[in-house]
C-alpha cells in the first residue's frame, strides 16, 4: 500500500522551520540564516520512498503585517493551513508560546493531525522543557507534541515514522525523481539573497529582491544573470560597495554555493538595479512570484 500525502510546516519566525525541512528532505532547499523573514515563498520538498512520498511545504514565518510583501508572505502561512493531510507546528525553547495567539487559534480549529516541535532542546535543561511541554499542551491540547534538535538531527527520525503512520493511501502526487516543485531559477535566487542576509545589516536584505535573467546550462557549467533590485538609490550603493567591493564578495561566495548546489562550473554576473518601493506595489510583488494560490 503506497502513502502520500502534503506536509506542511508553520510557525513564528527564526525558530527553525527551514533547517528543518532542510534535515528532512536531505538537500539543502530552504534559505536557513538568523535574520528574521528569510522564508518568503512556500517551498515544495519532497521526500521519497518505495512506499512513500511525503511533500513538505516550508512558508515565511507568521508575523503581523507591515506592508504588501509581509501580507503576502502571511497569505502563504495561512494558505498552509487549508491544504495540510499533516501540519507540523514549529516553535523553540525561548519564543513565548503566547506570540501571534490569533495564528494558534487557526491551528487548534483544525481537524487533520498536529505535530508541535518544540526545536532547539540543546538549549535547554529538562525541567525546563517539561514546563514547556505543560505549557503548550495547555494552549493546543490535541496535538502531539514532540521536542527535536532540528540542527543536531535529534528526534527527525522519530518524526519522519509518526508522518509515515498518519498519511492517508494515496498513488504518489509528483514524480519519484523530483525533489522539489521550484525550477533552478528559483534556487539561484534564493541563494544569492542569502549571501545579501548574510553580509548587509539593517533594513537591507529586506528591500532586496533578486530576478535571474538567464540561466543557460550545458554539460560542463552554467551561464547565471541576475539582477539585483533595492528600492533607493543609496541601498544600491551600499550593495555594491566601494569599488564594487561588496557586490564582487556576495557573487564570490553564491557563486561557490551554486557550485556545489548544481554540482557544476557556474559563471555569475551579477547587476543592481533600483525598483521604488517594490515591496509596497501589488503589481511588483506578481512579478516577483509572490501571489500564493
Amino acid at each position: 500500500m503506497h502513502k502520500a500525502g502534503f506536509v506542511n510546516i508553520v510557525g513564528n519566525p527564526n525558530v527553525g522551520k527551514s533547517t528543518l525541512m532542510n534535515q528532512l528532505v536531505g538537500e539543502r532547499i530552504s534559505i536557513a540564516t538568523f535574520k528574521a523573514q528569510t522564508t518568503r515563498h512556500r517551498i515544495m520538498g519532497i521526500v521519497n520512498t518505495d512506499d512513500m512520498q511525503i511533500v513538505f511545504s516550508d512558508t515565511p514565518g507568521v508575523l503581523k503585517p507591515n506592508y504588501k510583501l509581509q501580507e503576502s508572505m502571511l497569505a502563504f502561512s495561512e494558505s498552509a493551513l487549508n491544504d495540510a493531510d499533516v501540519l507540523l507546528y514549529v516553535t523553540d525553547v525561548v519564543e513565548n508560546p503566547e506570540k501571534n495567539i490569533d495564528f494558534l487559534e487557526k491551528v487548534k480549529g483544525m481537524k487533520i493531525p498536529v505535530i508541535l516541535l518544540i526545536n532547539k532542546i540543546d538549549e535547554s535543561n529538562p525541567k525546563a522543557l517539561g514546563d514547556i511541554v505543560e505549557r503548550w499542551h495547555q494552549l493546543l491540547p490535541t496535538a502531539e507534541i514532540l521536542p527535536i534538535s532540528a540542527k543536531n538531527k535529534f528526534g527527525t527520525d522519530v518524526l519522519l515514522k509518526r508522518i509515515k503512520e498518519l498519511l492517508p493511501s494515496s498513488p504518489p502526487y509528483f514524480d519519484k525523481d523530483q525533489l522539489t516543485d521550484k525550477p533552478a531559477r528559483f534556487f539561484v535566487s534564493e541563494i544569492i539573497r542569502e549571501k545579501i542576509l548574510l553580509y548587509y545589516d539593517k533594513e537591507i536584505p529586506y528591500s532586496v529582491e533578486v530576478k535571474v535573467e538567464s540561466f543557460k546550462e550545458t554539460d560542463k557549467n552554467i551561464h547565471i544573470n541576475a539582477t539585483i533590485y533595492v528600492e533607493r538609490d543609496s541601498q544600491k550603493g551600499i550593495i555594491i560597495g566601494h569599488q564594487g567591493v561588496a557586490l564582487k564578495k556576495v557573487s564570490t561566495e553564491a557563486r561557490k554555493t551554486l557550485e556545489k548546489f548544481f554540482d557544476k562550473k557556474v559563471y555569475l554576473e551579477t547587476f543592481v538595479k533600483v525598483d521604488k518601493d517594490w515591496r509596497s506595489s501589488q503589481k511588483e510583488l506578481n512579478n516577483f512570484g509572490y501571489n500564493p494560490e
